[in-house]
């Protein structure tokens, strides 16, 4: 069979292209601004890549269209793929219909920590000798791509809650049917589809609705919105867990230093026994308690997994180390709603002994956008010593008016020259500067990195 995929960069959907591809199939596509990783991880695959989206595709004849949900009626292939009335589909049913069928199935939901909760448990399995397949929303280190079909009877899929496509409004987890779902927690994102949280929560109860009786719902005990999602209907059993002591929960996890970079998990009083691990924050420790429940749910034994765990290397754009020049390290950080960007900087802040934690922060995700949390941006990043804000042609709200409570500790920018060159001026050895932002941020950790390396050059000394 051949598809066509469209927004095949994207790293669902290039997960979706790398599946294919193993189950044998032609795979063809097409996106526009196109950059690593999903880029290179096409081109790895042998799978050809079309820069924008003609209606002179068609000519490709593939036998199916599959349509990422960034792609919306007006666009010219997608009104002449529906002209023709060649066929088409989601990725997220593609995958169901094609991969998901006879697979044990681990689905991680929730608006923060799913690619590394994904990615945690999809290598406690591979630790465990069963080789599973898995579709994940970032670059786990420890495999090096985002999509594995694997050999095994498990698959780990990155349940994401935003919409499946221009046809199909409906959340791209409930397409998945698991056997075995890790919920994070619930906030409100994704502004540009879901108004508030009880529309979110709406999509949750879909997901619980199609779970079976003999299956496990893994649930973080700490997270309000969730229990009023279990109060809406739930017919399968629940192991909560939670990393607060005061809280009542079935799992338990005890951080023994600051940092979270050795922990230990309990079960009722029982102490299942500890991690130390290169990882650090609590939301990471929080990620790992809940790959080890469902792990365990799948069948791993408790010390092989707490083996993987402290094994686990981490996610590519999840506080990626992409350089140290001259004692400043420069990070690479997914995050971009408020809460994300406050565990990430609780994290570095836990984790720091010397010098400053600088946050340089590119409002970028469609929420962001649109403003829905300009409010609550400020205060994410009060514990940052220096805050750089890249405000994007795109970005219409009063980023310095948001910034204000921060005072002189805020910059905004808006040329990513001007930034990069203040940057490598504000740094100095022992600094940790976090970059954030869900794209490609316009190149500025090389762009930063480079200034480092020129400045630290023997002939500027």
């Amino acid at each position: 069979m051949h598809l066509h995929i469209l927004g095949i960069c994207g790293t669902f959907m290039g997960g979706i292209a790398a599946l294919a591809r193993a189950s044998g199939h032609k795979v063809t596509g097409c996106d526009r601004n196109v950059y690593p990783p999903m880029s290179t991880q096409l081109a790895a695959l042998g799978i050809d890549l079309i820069e924008g989206y003609g209606a002179d595709q068609l000519a490709l004849e593939p036998d199916v269209f599959v349509i990422g949900n960034a792609l919306s009626r007006g666009n010219p292939l997608v009104e002449a793929i529906l002209d023709s009335g060649r066929p088409y589909e989601s990725g997220p049913d593609w995958l169901a219909r094609n991969v998901l069928g006879d697979r044990w199935v681990l689905a991680v939901a929730g608006t923060h920590g799913k690619t590394t909760t994904s990615s945690l448990l999809a290598w406690v399995l591979e630790h465990a000798g069963l080789d599973p397949g898995f579709l994940v929303g970032g670059v786990p280190l420890d495999f090096q791509v985002s999509a594995r079909l694997g050999t095994g009877r498990h698959f780990v899929v990155e349940a994401d809650e935003y919409d499946t496509a221009f046809f199909d409004k409906r959340a791209k987890f409930v397409h998945y049917r698991p056997r075995t779902a890790i919920l994070n927690n619930l906030e409100h994102d994704h502004a540009d589809i879901y108004p508030d949280v009880p529309s979110i929560q709406r999509q949750f109860h879909l997901l619980l609705r199609m779970m079976p009786g003999n299956g496990r719902l893994v649930v973080n005990a700490r997270d309000r919105h969730l229990a009023e999602v279990l109060e809406m209907g739930c017919w399968t059993p629940i192991e909560r867990y939670s990393i607060d002591a005061g809280v009542t929960a079935d799992w338990q996890l005890v951080p023994g230093d600051a940092g979270y970079g050795h922990i230990e998990i309990r079960q009722g009083a029982r102490s299942v026994g500890a991690v130390d691990w290169s990882m650090f924050g609590r939301h990471n420790a929080e990620n790992a308690l809940a790959a080890f429940v469902a792990a365990r749910h799948a069948g791993v034994e408790e010390q092989v997994a707490l083996e993987a765990l402290s094994r686990f290397g981490g996610v590519r754009r999840r506080l990626e180390l992409r350089g140290d020049v001259d004692g400043v390290r420069v990070y690479d950080d997914f995050a971009h709603h408020p809460t994300a960007i406050r565990n990430t900087l609780d994290g570095v802040r836990r984790r720091q002994v010397n010098g400053r934690v600088i946050a340089v922060l590119e409002p970028r995700s469609n929420t962001m956008k649109l403003g829905a949390h300009k409010a609550a941006l400020a205060d994410s990043l009060r514990s940052a010593d220096r805050v750089f804000i890249y405000q994007s042609p795109e970005v219409k709200w009063d980023v310095a008016e948001a910034m204000r409570p921060l005072g002189a500790t805020a910059v905004v920018q808006t040329d990513l020259e001007l930034l990069t060159t203040a940057l490598a001026v504000e740094a100095r050895p022992g600094d940790q500067l976090v970059l954030m932002s869900n794209g490609s941020f316009g190149g500025l950790h090389e762009r930063l990195l480079a200034a480092l390396r020129e400045r630290a050059a023997p002939e500027h000394r």
